[in-house]
């Protein structure tokens, strides 16, 4: 039988992880650390051994989407979907890899559509993009390797209708290894275009 103070933890961190996860789709606050302090704080419960993982964190988000967003979730989700599917058709040249809550089906209407890209040069994608006259943005996006080292990516977001989209750019041979998920410490999971257009497939009748 477990100890009261066990079940009295386990539930603590279900009411942070339920809270974080409403902050998240309803604020679009994207660190999972940040959302994690402030349902704490709000809450007014101790954050010292008593907030949740990162997977529990994505689990609180897929169970809020299903209970509260239900059909608009659907419709949002194919959007993003539809969206990633159109822009890896435009890059498909770097080998287009998409990522992230997109992909998952956690996304909700504050999320970007997240792939990786690969080349040696990641010029030639900035150059690909304004040959398409596609006003976009640089960044660079720290990623944990699976040597355990971060690493610093560059990046390019650019909007297609009413979504984002940020395409992190890595060396070719990176298509070999992902990088570490913040999630859950594995590889993140990336699907190709053949797996996104299944994806879309298989959403409910009448997404879209």
């Amino acid at each position: 039988m477990p100890r009261r103070s066990d079940t009295n933890g386990d539930r603590t961190r279900a009411l942070v992880a339920q809270e974080a996860a409403r902050l998240i789709v309803d604020q679009g606050i994207r660190d999972y650390g940040i959302a994690k302090k402030k349902a704490a704080e709000k809450l007014n419960l101790a954050t010292r051994g008593a907030l949740p993982g990162n997977h529990e964190i994505e689990q609180a988000i897929a169970d809020h989407l299903s209970l509260f967003a239900g059909d608009d979730h659907v419709e949002i989700l194919y959007s993003l979907r539809r969206t990633a599917l159109i822009a890896m058709q435009m890059l498909e040249e770097f080998t287009p890899r998409l990522v992230g809550p997109v992909l998952s089906g956690t996304a909700d209407d504050n999320s970007a559509v997240n792939m990786h890209l690969f080349s040696d040069s990641p010029e030639l994608v900035a150059f690909h993009l304004g040959d398409r006259q596609i006003n976009f943005r640089n960044y660079e996006r720290r990623l944990k390797t699976r040597r355990n080292v971060v690493e610093i990516y560059p990046g390019y977001e650019f909007r297609h209708e009413y979504n984002i989209v940020q395409a992190t750019v890595f060396p070719y041979d990176g298509l070999r290894q992902a990088p570490i998920s913040p999630i859950d410490g594995k590889p993140m999971k990336r699907a190709d275009m053949n797996a996104v257009q299944v994806l879309m497939e298989e959403m409910p009748a009448g997404a879209g």
